[in-house]
C-alpha cells in the first residue's frame, strides 16, 4: 500500500506500528530476517524454487536457444531429404526421373524389397 506524503502509516492489527520492527522479528524455518549486510533492511524471506518444467519452459524462451533449435532442425530436416532422394535413386519408375512424394518413396521401397524377396525365393 503507497501512502502519499501527508499521509501517516496506519496502525498494525497487531499492535505494532514499524513495519521494520516486525519484519525484524520474524523468523522463517532456520533463516532470520535479520538483515547480513546491516543496512537495516529486510530480505524477502521466501522464494519459491522453479520446477524442472519451469526451468526448461523459461531456458527454452531465451532467443539464444530458439534460433540453436532453428539450426539443429533445419540440418535434420536436409538430411532426411537427402536420405529420400538417395532411396529414391535406387528403385526404379518409369520415367527415372519422375517426382515422388515421401510417401510414394516408402510404399514403392515396400514393394521394391517385397519383389526382391520374392525373386530371392524362387
Amino acid at each position: 500500500m503507497m501512502l502519499s506524503p501527508d499521509q501517516t502509516e496506519p496502525e498494525l492489527p497487531w499492535g505494532q506500528t514499524d513495519t521494520e520492527t516486525l519484519l525484524d522479528s520474524v523468523q522463517c524455518g532456520s533463516m532470520s530476517a535479520e538483515p547480513a549486510d546491516g543496512e537495516g533492511k529486510a530480505r524477502s524471506v521466501h522464494v519459491p524454487a522453479l520446477s524442472r518444467e519451469e526451468k526448461r519452459r523459461r531456458r527454452r524462451a531465451t532467443a539464444k536457444y530458439r534460433s540453436a533449435h532453428a539450426t539443429r532442425e533445419r540440418i535434420r530436416v536436409v538430411a532426411f531429404n537427402v536420405a529420400f532422394a538417395e532411396l529414391r535413386k535406387l528403385l526404379p519408375t518409369i520415367p527415372p526421373d519422375k517426382k515422388l512424394s515421401k510417401i510414394e518413396i516408402l510404399r514403392l521401397a515396400i514393394c521394391y524389397i517385397s519383389y526382391l524377396n520374392h525373386v530371392l525365393d524362387v
